[in-house]
């Protein structure tokens, strides 16, 4: 019998090579799994099924047989797994394939870096002899019972698998749907939460760059960082990347940590200019301790050093993620190769993780956080709604949530209220608001006002005062995106670009252009033949030439938020973007049409200097010591303030419209040098801007605000004016006769006027005192306009207005007389 046995065993070896005998299953040996070391990680997971039967895959099988089904032998053959007692040498596993004995994977290739042990798990029905096997005894057994046991169990098991069905399940057992733990890649997670290191948000200073060479200053290493802007003019100072020299053959950019990092990955653009394209198109990379001893990454299958591929063009952001993170103090990028004609000039951000310093040889790094318990992560449009309607589940008193309108793609714009009595506008409560995400791709201005609302609420239930008067005595409305669609664009870009990063860096340079700024729509008004302009009702100066083209499409944004503005009495705003640390306030377009930078001051210029310092002075950011410029220009010169067409001309700005079309004063805040920031900067940013936000909406206070009513009726007078002599700008009254009219400290002279009755002016001074100056008017109404109303009531003229009006009479009929 077991020379049969032997005999259909070596006949079953043999059908390996023989095709006759190939309608089994036949599979490879074990050291045939076996073929990377313990320190050695394969290129690619190996498929489950080979095609060759000669192969050492894992679960290689042969081709089924084609021929008939009557050459299948019916005799069993034995499952050449089997353990037998004392295998030979060539079966014995070289590593333990239990998971409690892990196999060392290293980390880096070169010699003396960490290793990280990765454990291997067993996958399920695999081979028993595979694994270290154990004996407990039972109760009152002891080890040598135990093993005489075993040893029946044993023998019975060799002999059951000679069944035919037996075999067949085994068979099902032994062919995997994929491959085995030995042949998958054995690599690391990148450390999915590296954030970036900080080169964009300036966190590393221009002393830790160095290269290899520079063209100049304005292209030295310290100009190297993602999205930086260059002057208008090359040449200067401030040019948009580093560019080594001409005749550096072996160009290299190299950045300090300044500590030890673990560097996962990096970013790379060209250069941003408006003159010429260089950009890199393939780079190596290289690390080291101390500058002397440099090694790189290698490619798993080649061994060689990896090259990465670079850009295509100067602006478009290109991730590069390694393939086994380093840890290094320095990291280096050699341009390879670069556009033909052009220079070898990078921006580049470096995804890193600090690690702890366990000699305290470095200066701790500050810590960046909020002790806020708030909710710090980026919002996509779902999130953002759920953030919202828990802010409003947990203060429902003072909160309320509606919605403006729609976007193109029909997102809904949605607000959040807040005030003591939300729905409502309350005689003489002023209303503020905030305005965020214009643009989709600036983000930090969205996140600051989801982190305001949850802020403000907590606050609220804390009895904190300086909130809780914020809330009653103001009516607060925050619009935290206004454009939706670029936002989700931006976010899912981003997802892509870095989709396993737990912190979601996300990072697009696509806006859509359902704005404002872009659209020159809020001084025009849609008609079939093409657009016309609005008369400017608060302004009596000449104004800015405002052109745009015939035929314009309102965005559905831009109209819902113009209507939001005009329909809610607001005073006070602020539209926040990102990009640049620095605050900029009306006229934004230049009033000579060719001049690309002009002061243009609207007759409100101390009022709006003095918002917008006080938003400045109180932001920790634009304030922090040696703080090197964002891009091309030092805003720190101007105490980071600056009138907008005097930094750049734009056409159709929303500052611009909030002054000419209604009575609310608006700014534009540029919070931060990255419009997107990652996930573990939002509580520094918030820090940065926390005290700046809450002191702005305070400012609403500043200047006069009273009552325009009817001196018979004491009712308040809608749309009525309120003018302030030598300030050529007026505001109205809101549906109810209040009003609000920011002024600085000082003594003024106020006319109130409404159509139907007689002007009024008396003196209001204003004061350096918290709050606003009252100053109210009870107007009389005109002969003609009492007439009006009795007659159109039926009622009877009195005496006393009918002799004022046949003095009137007598008045025009003298001066007709005089004139013939």
């Amino acid at each position: 019998m077991r020379a049969f046995l032997l005999t259909l065993t070596v006949l079953a070896q043999s059908s390996r090579f023989s095709p006759r005998l190939g309608a089994f299953p036949v599979f490879a040996n074990s050291t045939s799994r076996l073929r990377t070391s313990e320190n050695q990680v394969p290129s690619t997971p190996r498929p489950a099924i080979s095609p060759d039967p000669t192969t050492s895959a894992p679960w290689s099988r042969t081709p089924k047989f084609q021929g008939p089904r009557t050459s299948r032998p019916s005799t069993p053959i034995p499952n050449i797994f089997t353990p037998r007692p004392g295998p030979p040498e060539s079966l014995t596993p070289r590593i333990p394939w239990s998971s409690t004995f892990p196999a060392p994977a290293t980390l880096t290739s070169r010699p003396g870096a960490q290793t990280t042990s990765v454990p291997r798990t067993t996958r399920p029905g695999t081979p028993a002899f595979r694994t270290p096997h154990t004996l407990t005894p039972m109760p009152g057994e002891s080890k040598e019972e135990a093993k005489k046991k075993a040893k029946p169990k044993l023998r019975v098991k060799v002999r059951v698998v000679k069944k035919k069905k037996v075999v067949i399940k085994k068979k099902k057992k032994l062919v995997p749907t994929q491959p085995s733990p030995e042949n998958q890649e054995i690599t690391q997670d990148p450390e999915p939460g590296c954030p970036p290191l900080g080169l964009e948000s300036l966190r590393v200073s221009d002393e830790q760059f160095q290269a290899s060479s520079s063209q100049s200053y304005g292209l030295g290493a310290h100009r190297g960082r993602l999205n930086i802007q260059s002057g208008l003019e090359d040449g200067d100072l401030f040019d948009g990347a580093w560019c080594p020299e001409p005749e550096d053959d072996r160009p290299w950019l190299q950045v300090d940590a300044g500590r030890t990092a673990r560097f996962t990955g990096v970013i790379t653009q060209g250069r941003n200019s408006i003159w010429r394209y260089d950009w890199v198109t393939s780079y190596k990379v290289q690390f080291s301790n101390d500058t002397l001893t440099w090694w790189g990454t290698k490619n798993r299958s080649s061994g060689l050093d990896e090259v990465f591929p670079g850009n295509s063009d100067p602006d478009t952001s290109v991730l590069a993620l390694f393939s086994q993170p380093q840890v290094a103090r320095y990291i280096r990028l050699l341009p390879q190769t670069w556009l033909d004609g052009g220079a070898a000039c990078l921006r580049l951000e470096v995804l890193a993780c600090l690690l702890p310093d366990p000699n305290g040889l470095f200066p701790r790094e500050p810590q960046l956080g909020s002790s806020d318990p708030l909710d710090f992560r980026h919002h996509n449009y779902k999130a953002m709604r759920q953030l919202m309607k828990k802010v409003n589940e947990q203060c429902p008193n003072i909160t309320r949530v509606y919605s403006i309108g729609k976007s193109y793609q029909g997102l809904k714009l949605y607000v959040m209220e807040m005030s003591d009595k939300p729905g409502e506008h309350e005689l003489g409560e002023p209303e503020v608001r905030y305005v965020a995400g214009m643009h989709g791709n600036e983000a930090l201005g969205r996140e600051l006002l989801l982190l305001l609302m949850q802020y403000l609420c907590l606050e609220f239930l804390r009895g904190n005062p300086r909130v809780t008067r914020l809330l009653t005595e103001t009516r607060i409305h925050l619009l935290p995106s206004m454009n939706p669609d670029g936002y989700e664009i931006a976010y899912q870009k981003g997802s892509e670009l870095v989709g396993w990063a737990e912190g979601r860096w996300t990072r697009q340079y696509i806006d859509l252009n359902h704005n404002f700024a872009d659209l020159n729509t809020p001084f025009w008004e849609a008609e079939d033949e093409g657009l016309v302009p609005h008369k400017f009702p608060n302004h009596h100066l000449p104004l800015p030439a405002y052109y745009v083209m015939p035929n314009a499409t309102v965005a559905p944004e831009t109209r819902a938020v113009i209507d939001w503005m005009q329909r809610i009495p607001f005073v006070l705003s602020a539209n926040l973007h990102g990009g640049e640390l620095v605050v900029s306030y009306p006229f934004d377009m230049t009033r000579t049409p060719w001049e690309a930078r002009e002061l243009t001051p609207t007759p409100d210029e101390p009022v709006f200097r003095w918002l917008s310092t006080v938003y400045a002075g109180t932001s920790r950011a634009m304030h922090e010591p040696g703080r090197r410029p964002c891009h091309s220009e030092d805003f720190s010169q101007h105490g980071h303030v600056i009138n907008g067409a005097e930094w750049h001309s734009v056409v159709g700005s929303m500052n611009d419209f909030s002054y000419l079309h209604t009575n609310c004063f608006e700014i534009t805040v540029e919070l931060s040098c990255d419009k997107f920031p990652h996930e573990s900067e939002l509580p520094q940013e918030w820090e940065n801007n926390k005290d700046a936000l809450i002191t702005y909406l305070e400012q609403v206070r500043m200047g006069i605000s009273g009552l325009v009513l009817d001196k018979d009726t004491e009712q308040g007078i809608p749309d009525a004016v309120i003018a302030v002599d030598g300030i050529n700008h007026d505001v109205t009254t809101a549906p109810g006769g209040d009003y609000w009219r920011m002024l600085t400290p000082g003594d003024y002279m106020v006319t109130a006027s409404a159509e139907g009755y007689h002007s009024a002016t008396k003196g209001c001074r204003v004061s350096f005192e918290e709050g606003p100056t009252p100053c109210h008017f009870r107007l009389s109404k005109t002969p003609k306009q009492r007439l009006r109303e009795l007659l159109a009531a039926g009622a009877k003229v009195p005496p006393d207005l009918r002799r004022r009006l046949d003095r009137l009479r007598g008045r025009g009929v003298r001066a007709g007389g005089a004139g013939r």
